[in-house]
């Protein structure tokens, strides 16, 4: 699940460094794949919060569905319902392959351990790495590059050996 950020000021710090953050993960990555024995394939997800039924799920998939071909009265009812329900957020995934083994990387999940401090999962309560924007408040791209290199090594290394 993505951070939840309130701060105005970390918003606008992680707004600055996510999509620059993403350019860097999937270039790293890439150049990985360039020299490894693993194969990948980038795959669109949807991300559901994690209490979230199969039928809640199959529901809002229907109604999101119906909205397209509903008038706007109908458009208006199923948006008050879909108000009321959970929704998945984008997710994108590197899927590695090699000698049957399989690894799902999720990418966002790499660019918020590149922009924020010591990011989990787990943790709702998130700093950014003050360290990747300069003294003009602008990108510091060669601090970018070097966090983004090291993670993504870590994420090759952390893969299963033959």
């Amino acid at each position: 699940m993505p951070p939840k950020i309130t701060n105005p000021v970390i918003w606008q710090r992680a707004e600055l460094l996510m999509q620059p953050a993403f350019i860097r993960v999937v270039d790293n990555l890439r150049k990985h794949l360039d020299t490894s024995s693993w194969t990948g394939t980038y795959q669109d997800i949807l991300i559901w919060p994690p209490s979230t039924t199969d039928r809640t799920k199959a529901l809002v998939t229907q109604l999101l569905q119906e909205m397209e071909n509903a008038t706007s009265e109908q458009a208006d009812e199923i948006r008050e319902t879909l108000s009321r329900l959970p929704m998945p957020h984008p997710g994108y995934h590197l899927n590695l392959q090699r000698q049957g083994q399989q690894v799902s990387i999720d990418l966002w999940e790499l660019c918020y351990q590149v922009c924020f401090l010591d990011y989990s999962p787990e943790n709702e309560i998130v700093s950014i790495d003050t360290s990747l924007i300069d003294e003009f408040g602008e990108v510091d791209w060669l601090r970018l590059e070097e966090k983004t290199k090291q993670l993504v090594k870590q994420v090759f290394a952390n893969l299963p050996e033959d």
